[in-house]
């Protein structure tokens, strides 16, 4: 009598491995430019600044991929709500004389917090108005999308000249977050500590919404098959609108990030960064929260070592590094495969 072969629990499934590579690259770039900057001091100085320029541009950057990555929508008018956020900023600051001025930390971090809050609550605002007026008549038509939402972001400049003027407006960093801190010989700007902490605190609380909890398992099976997710009674319209929503008011908080970055702020200053946070986009992969961190990182501290060791470089640093990341990955870092 032949014996009965005993059939073998399948094994679970093995958890998707990490891509490390991309990863690695930031730690990698930071390593090769310390023997061409020389100084030790330097370096550390070159390399905090570099790190708090790429959070800045994370934040701004990763309304648009979270807008891209969940609705397949290409936001050209990202820009506007840089701006507003920016000069909303201005005003909450502007009125808050006693709190910027007086030498309290925590005074100047309260002030600071509700400047952030009132920009992404306006910038919030602004884009469930943009989305309901020009964005929904455009789904899934890429190259109207472009059009009708750089239209859009003309009128907005448009709108906040009309309110706070055409004319650059200073917004200077409240007293108790200017200066450096001093690490020897290196030099750390307050301000600059406190974007590495927001971009920190931004990034992982994405990951966590988008991977750990309910609203971001039904937005992302929304963006795999929508009418599987209404007909077990969700409206994923609803939701969509929310991820604009939310896209928007992260902007609106980079604009008040990089407002205070560069100390002053144009109604045309989110056409300036539009360029940049594209690029960003690119390098990461379309619709990727890490591979827009990632690629935010390398900008930064890019554009701060070459404008340190290679100044006539700097402006084209980020179009060649762009180009050396898609020679090696056609598809950016970190390519949402759904795409």
């Amino acid at each position: 009598m032949s014996a009965i072969p005993l059939k073998t629990p399948a094994s679970p499934p093995r958890a998707a491995a990490i891509d490390w590579a991309p990863l690695l690259l930031t730690p990698l770039l930071a390593l090769a430019a310390l023997p061409l900057v020389g100084s030790g001091s330097t370096w550390i100085t070159l390399t905090a600044a570099g790190l708090a320029m790429g959070m800045i541009i994370f934040i701004i950057a990763s309304g648009l991929t979270l807008i891209f990555g969940l609705m397949d929508v290409l936001n050209f008018g990202h820009g506007v709500f840089i701006a507003l956020g920016a000069f909303v900023a201005v005003s909450v600051l502007g009125a808050l004389p006693a709190w910027t001025t007086a030498d309290s930390l925590g005074l100047n971090l309260a002030a600071i917090g509700l400047a952030m809050v009132a920009a992404m609550v306006a910038a919030g605002a602004a884009g469930w108005l943009f989305e309901r007026l020009l964005v929904r008549r455009v789904y899934g038509l890429h190259l109207m999308q472009i059009l009708i939402t750089m239209g859009g972001m003309v009128v907005g400049e448009e709108l906040i000249k009309m309110i706070w003027g055409p004319q650059m407006i200073a917004l200077e960093v409240p007293t108790a977050l200017r200066g450096a801190l001093l690490f020897g010989d290196a030099a750390i700007e307050k301000y600059r500590l406190l974007a590495v902490a927001v971009g920190l605190v931004v990034f992982v609380a994405l990951l966590l919404v988008l991977n750990r909890t309910k609203l971001g398992l039904l937005i992302r099976a929304g963006v795999q098959d929508k009418e599987m997710v209404e007909s077990l009674g969700y409206r994923i319209r609803r939701l969509f609108v929310g991820v604009f929503v939310a896209g928007s008011a992260l902007a609106g908080l980079g604009g008040v990030m990089w407002g205070l970055y560069q100390q002053g702020v144009v109604p045309q200053m989110g056409a300036r960064v539009n360029v940049l946070i594209f690029i960003v986009i690119i390098i990461g992969g379309l619709g990727s929260t890490t591979g827009c961190f990632v690629g935010a990182m390398l900008v930064g501290l890019l554009a701060n070592y070459t404008g340190f060791l290679a100044p006539k470089l700097a402006l084209f640093s980020n179009i060649l590094l762009m180009a050396a990341v898609l020679l090696w990955r056609p598809q950016g870092l970190y390519p949402v495969t759904n795409r």
